[in-house]
């Protein structure tokens, strides 16, 4: 049972930053592997990156050197920080934690990229 809250979108111009967080209320955050997704509209859920309980990280082909995650346990707290954006990065992006067979999803925050 864990609560996430995700903030940080809003509108940003074809090669600009942005960094998303994502804090959850779980007491044994360290403990949970942690996701990134985005919609589109119209289109599917896609993954995007993720981090275990270790930090490992690990990304999608689509925003590989682009984007960072990490995560700060100290704050219940993981990152997306998304740099040269791009037009088609443009959708609400999801926080998922995970702990074995069960996941957890938080509501979204918009990412707009446009001029």
């Amino acid at each position: 049972q864990v609560q996430l809250v995700e903030s940080g979108g809003g509108l940003v111009q074809p090669g600009g930053s942005l960094r998303l967080s994502c804090a959850a209320s779980a007491s044994d955050f360290s403990i949970y592997n942690m996701d990134w997704y985005r919609q589109a509209p119209g289109e599917e859920r896609e993954w995007v990156a993720g981090i275990d309980s270790r930090g490992s990280p690990n990304y999608a082909d689509s925003v590989k050197g682009r984007i960072t995650i990490s995560r700060d346990n100290a704050k219940n707290t993981v990152y997306l920080q998304m740099n040269s954006l791009k037009p088609e990065d443009t959708a609400v992006y999801y926080c998922r934690a995970a702990r074995g067979r069960h996941n957890d999803w938080g509501q979204g925050t918009q990412v707009t990229v446009s001029s």
